[in-house]
């Protein structure tokens, strides 16, 4: 049964993400809609997947599998399906259960794990869309590839059937001025796009600093906090 009150809590607070990501769009001078709204639903029920879906959201990110794999089969019974984004640390233990409902895998950040991907993948009727993440600060903890690994990682996926180099994705670092880590971002994304023409997703930012990733090129922003509120840290 749909609860009227979240919905309405969801739907003003969408309101206030996609306004934000319009600004910011004029502000860097690129046109509106040139920014896609990832929503971050991990600890967040299905219901409020179907409740966003209702709403025109499309994409939907998720970093953990075992609660992912089970959000997923809920939704799709609902006859609803969302582009699913994994953007967590993968284990390749996981990896055939992330394949099974995953569109795109943001978090790719070694040769094993792309192969373990590709393995996985072949036969796949859908090219699974694979982002390379880049590590802006070398903190192995926070996961993605150094500049020197990220073009042996990204040849990898572009040349394995079953995988599709879709582009990169980061996390500003700790501590540090976000536009100029997502500067340095934008220096390798475009080199991206140039070695591997279609790659062109950039993936950066989140509730506190979308604004930072828009000025400097990112394509899809991730909102969590903002657009579903604080989550619960016992759930």
């Amino acid at each position: 049964m749909t609860d009227p009150g979240r919905r309405a809590e969801l739907a003003a607070s969408l309101e206030q993400v996609r306004e934000r990501i319009a600004r910011a769009c004029v502000a860097a001078g690129r046109p509106p809609g040139a920014v896609t709204l990832t929503a971050v639903t991990k600890t967040y029920p299905a219901s409020d997947v179907l409740l966003l879906a209702g709403l025109g959201v499309t994409d939907m990110a998720e970093n953990r599998d075992q609660e992912a794999a089970a959000k997923a089969a809920e939704v799709h019974a609902a006859g609803v399906h969302p582009r699913w984004h994994f953007v967590g640390q993968l284990q390749r233990n996981k990896v055939r259960s992330v394949i099974r409902y995953a569109d795109v895998v943001e978090s790719v950040d070694s040769l094993r794990l792309a192969g373990a991907l590709a393995k996985a993948a072949v036969g796949r009727e859908v090219p699974l869309e694979v982002l390379v993440q880049v590590s802006l600060d070398a903190d192995p903890a926070r996961g993605g590839v150094t500049e020197d690994d990220l073009w042996r990682v990204s040849d990898a996926v572009a040349s394995s059937e079953g995988l599709r180099l879709g582009g990169v994705m980061a996390v500003a670092p700790l501590g540090e001025d976000p536009g100029a880590a997502f500067a340095r971002l934008a220096v390798i994304a475009g080199r991206m796009a140039s070695e591997h023409p279609g790659a062109t997703t950039v993936s950066a930012g989140m509730s506190g600093d979308l604004e930072a990733a828009v000025q400097h090129g990112a394509t899809h922003v991730r909102i969590g906090t903002s657009l579903l509120g604080m989550r619960n840290s016992l759930r």
